[in-house]
């Protein structure tokens, strides 16, 4: 006998009366009060091409939830996508849309008592967001990622998102001779159709997340969109979804610490964002699950080997990436150091997903025993400049300098150093201190990246360093730069205490990031600083800057203490 559904009301009550009332000119029959009821949780927006297709994917998964025996209800949420939604407001509606999506989602479906969810993930912060909702609630859910955009060419090369936006900062800067008609030919090559930026950037690296975490069906990602894969996985994910409510399996079922332990080796092995690493803080905050993700980067760092090099990474394309078997492949070849046992969606552990999975291209997805490099692509580092932690994002294969010693060039804000930057104010040796863009600094946390293509722009990748509280694109790797220090300068982290001509010391190998100012003089900028954060926004960053959390707790806001 199949158990009584959490949507389910007695037949004569006033809610089931008014149910049907709401429901009846959708076509909901006195036959549905008896089956799930699946959300389908659809970013979709025509703001940006990551999201201009998942309106034709929900249509597709109704049906196939229907014929499946469940009955779809379509809920939207706000769909931030960063080189769109980026333009106002110095980029802060970036992480904290990712906030107001797992908000969106409670809503409607905890709002509505619904039984399970679908969630289309697209863009960077709509695949966090969603799977935060799916750890807060803890109702049956399944994540399909929706695809990643293809890409053309450009006199002959391969031209993609990333390509774009560096080659034409370069071209402010000098270093690229491009004409108006080159940009605008570009331009339109970039981007061939709908889906997420086409490298491993944030939105890849979070898809394969997913399946790497056990919340996506194996062999899933990545994918490109609106390819007859990516559409049997939506007929699989509405299959699996109603069996799922039925069997009452739910994502902490699923989002254990083994699931966390999984995802972050299978993001070290391929170079992922180190977005990443907050997003899954995020997550098992809200699966009220007792890991810390940033002590797991570190352990994990030292451990596993680099497999795969996709671009801006290493010299592979996602699309060979994907053909050589994607992130089933990856968990294949990392078999001897993941968490087999941890259970996924499918009902079954991460073991008997792998039993029969195949590696395509030991090229393109290493084994571990001829890995592509031993050397971390995702570091975390700590230190008196960065107490709590900061990042820094090293390539598949280039040698980059990991020690750096020298005087810091402080700027308060993107448009301040852009400026110096083009002043001539950076020289060779410096320190570049970005500060005031973290995630209550911004608020919604800012981005650096202008700042490192500037650099790199300017010809001085590799006579410089960045330290920053800041974000960086996923697609972003370039010189030597410490992401996301934390405590934040906002809330009078060592980094907001920093003067011109302080010595940073940066050493990579040794995981450290230093200032060199003796603490009595620290203790006096401290007292002097002793100011409160503030901000002049109003609305929702005004809500966000009031209530977000340092990035090593949760990086987010409102997340939920029970359930």
């Amino acid at each position: 006998m199949k158990r009584r559904l959490r949507s389910y009301m007695e037949p004569g009550s006033v809610s089931w009366a008014i149910r049907r009332a709401e429901w009846g000119v959708l076509g909901y029959t006195d036959e549905d009060n008896e089956k799930p009821k699946i959300a389908i949780v659809n970013s979709s927006s025509n703001l940006a091409a990551c999201f201009a297709h998942l309106d034709v994917v929900a249509a597709r998964m109704k049906e196939a939830i229907r014929a499946a025996g469940g009955v779809p209800f379509e809920v939207r949420t706000a769909a931030p996508a960063d080189f769109v939604t980026g333009a106002g407001h110095k980029g802060g509606y970036i992480l904290s849309g990712r906030d107001l999506i797992v908000n969106d989602i409670e809503v409607a479906v905890e709002g509505a008592l619904l039984d399970g969810m679908v969630c289309l993930a697209s863009c960077d912060k709509t695949v966090p967001g969603q799977l935060m909702a799916a750890a807060r609630l803890n109702i049956p859910t399944i994540v399909v990622a929706c695809g990643y955009q293809p890409s053309g060419t450009f006199k002959g090369e391969h031209i993609d998102i990333e390509d774009l936006w560096l080659r034409t900062v370069y071209r402010t800067m000098g270093k690229e001779k491009l004409t108006d008609e080159d940009v605008t030919e570009m331009s339109s090559q970039a981007i061939l159709g709908p889906g997420v930026c086409a490298g491993m950037g944030t939105a890849n690296s979070m898809h394969i997340v997913v399946e790497a975490l056990g919340m996506g069906l194996p062999g899933s990602t990545p994918v490109q969109a609106l390819s007859d894969k990516m559409w049997d996985v939506v007929e699989k994910a509405a299959e699996r979804i109603v069996q799922m409510v039925w069997d009452d399996l739910k994502p902490r079922d699923i989002l254990t610490p083994d699931a966390f332990a999984n995802a972050a080796m299978v993001m070290l092995s391929v170079c992922g964002s180190i977005n990443t690493v907050k997003h899954l803080q995020a997550i098992a905050r809200e699966a009220q699950c007792d890991v810390d993700v940033y002590r797991l980067f570190e352990h994990y760092q030292e451990i596993i080997p680099v497999l795969a090099g996709v671009r801006p990474n290493g010299e592979h394309t996602i699309e060979q990436f994907e053909a050589a078997g994607g992130a089933r492949a990856v968990m294949k070849q990392l078999e001897r150091y993941l968490k087999t046992n941890a259970l996924t969606v499918t009902g079954k552990t991460v073991a008997e997903n792998l039993a029969d999975a195949k590696v395509y291209d030991e090229e393109v997805i290493r084994p571990a025993d001829r890995p592509l490099s031993t050397r971390p692509a995702i570091v975390l580092v700590r230190g008196s400049l960065a107490p709590n932690t900061g990042i820094v994002k090293l390539p598949a294969t280039e040698q980059r300098n990991l020690k750096f010693r020298g005087p810091a060039k402080v700027f308060d804000s993107p448009e301040s150093a852009l400026e110096g930057i083009r002043k001539g104010e950076v020289k060779p040796g410096h320190v570049v201190v970005l500060r005031g863009v973290g995630p209550k600094g911004t608020p919604g946390m800012g981005m650096a990246s202008a700042v490192v293509f500037a650099v790199d722009g300017a010809g001085l990748s590799d006579k410089v360093a960045i330290v920053s509280d800041g974000q960086e694109s996923g697609l972003s790797n370039r010189g030597l730069v410490v992401k996301e220090v934390s405590p934040e300068a906002a809330e009078g982290g060592p980094l907001a205490l920093v003067q011109d001509g302080d010595i940073i010391d940066i050493d990579v190998e040794a995981r450290r990031v230093d200032l060199e100012v003796p603490e009595e003089e620290l203790a006096k900028r401290r007292e002097a600083l002793n100011r409160p954060s503030t901000t002049d926004e109003r609305g929702w960053l005004w809500i966000y800057h009031q209530l977000v959390q340092p990035l090593p707790q949760s990086g987010g806001v409102l997340v939920s203490t029970k359930r």
